[in-house]
C-alpha cells in the first residue's frame, strides 16, 4: 500500500474543520494485521475511498477494520463490498468530485457506511499513527473514556 494519498476533501468538515479543501497528501499507517478478505489492489482503492469520504481516516487504518467485519459478514454481503469497491475502483484515486456522480449509487452508499463506521467507532488498527476519532472530535465524555475498546472479537490485535 502507498504510504501517501492524495485525496480532494468532499463537504465532511474533516479535521479541524477543513471542509472543501484541495488535494493533500495523507499518511497512511501501516498495514500491520494481515488482510483476509482483501488483495492488495483492492485495499488500496478501499484505503483512498476512505479518506476520501472521511477525512482523515486513514491514520486509524480503516481498511483493516472493514476487512475484519468482512469476516464475520455472510458469503453474499462480502462479495457485495468486493463489488462495491470495483464499481467505485476507477473513480477513486481522482477524489470527490470524480466519486460525485456515484453518490446516490448502492455501491458508493454501501462503502460510506463502511467508512463512517470503521472510523467513528474508534477503531485504530495496530500500527495506526491516530489520532483516534474520540481524540480527533474531542470527544471525551466521562463514560466513553472508562471504555477500553478491544478488538480481538475482529481477529484484530493491538
Amino acid at each position: 500500500m502507498p504510504s501517501v494519498w492524495a485525496a480532494r476533501i468532499g463537504n465532511h468538515p474533516g479535521p479541524h474543520g477543513q471542509a472543501g479543501r484541495a488535494a493533500v497528501g495523507v499518511e497512511s499507517p501501516p498495514m500491520a494485521a494481515e488482510l483476509k478478505n482483501l488483495d492488495e489492489h483492492r485495499a488500496t482503492v478501499l484505503a483512498s475511498l476512505c479518506e476520501t469520504i472521511v477525512p482523515g481516516s486513514s491514520r486509524v487504518g480503516p481498511v483493516v477494520y472493514i476487512d475484519a467485519i468482512m469476516s464475520e459478514m455472510p458469503a453474499p454481503q462480502r462479495d457485495a463490498v468486493v463489488q462495491s469497491i470495483d464499481a467505485l475502483a476507477e473513480a477513486a484515486p481522482n477524489g470527490a468530485e470524480a466519486l460525485r456522480p456515484h453518490a446516490a449509487t448502492p455501491a458508493f452508499q454501501f462503502i460510506r457506511a463502511l467508512a463512517i463506521e470503521a472510523y467513528y467507532s474508534d477503531f485504530m488498527a495496530p500500527g495506526a499513527t491516530g489520532p483516534s476519532a474520540y481524540e480527533e472530535i474531542d470527544f471525551h465524555s466521562p463514560l466513553a473514556m472508562r471504555i477500553k475498546k478491544d478488538w480481538s472479537y475482529l481477529g484484530v490485535q493491538a
